[in-house]
């Protein structure tokens, strides 16, 4: 039996009622559709993040489902007293299933004692920029041709990206816990 503490219920916690979907920490059984889920957002299951190519499969992580049908992923790295979202993908627009998955991501990091969430994206990336901003995370690196200079880490990362912008830097955003 769990409590409301235990990290397992945590997740289900951040749903508000009628929703219409569920979320739970990922599993072995996830790993098919959180793979193609990589490769369809981000090319491949590596991930560049500040200079490094993170095997994401490796993550632990939150998915929302409707009924059996996935509709979201996010996933994590925690690192001493800090949680960096590595991945976040919401797989039916809007509706509130982004602002969960990172509630519970935000949940878990809390629990664990970090107090620092942060997550990197791409200049190009205006809708990840406005979500994490319209959530209380702050701009607070720029790191200029980030991309541009690490593009031999991950070769399959396109010139130009979302809305014909050039895929140049890296942008840091962060929320104090």
């Amino acid at each position: 039996m769990t409590t409301a503490n235990d990290p397992i219920d945590a997740a289900i916690d951040v749903v508000p009622a009628g929703a219409g979907f569920d979320v739970r920490r990922t599993t072995n059984e996830d790993r098919e559709w959180i793979r193609s889920t990589l490769r369809r957002y981000w090319a491949s299951e590596r991930v560049l993040t500040r200079g490094r190519a993170v095997d994401a499969m490796t993550l632990p992580g939150f998915a929302a489902f409707k009924g059996d049908e996935p509709v979201g992923v996010i996933l994590y790295n925690i690192e001493g007293d800090q949680c960096e979202i590595v991945t976040h993908n919401s797989l039916k627009g809007s509706g509130g299933i982004g602002s969960c998955l990172l509630a519970a991501v935000r949940q878990e990091a809390r629990q664990r004692g970090c107090s620092r969430l942060w997550c990197v994206t791409t200049n190009d990336n205006t809708p990840a920029l406005r979500f994490y901003q319209r959530r209380d995370f702050d701009l607070c690196a720029l790191h200029r041709h980030a991309v541009t200079a690490n593009r031999h880490l991950k070769p399959e990362i396109p010139d130009e990206g979302l809305d014909g912008i050039q895929i140049r830097h890296e942008v840091e955003l962060e929320y104090l816990l």
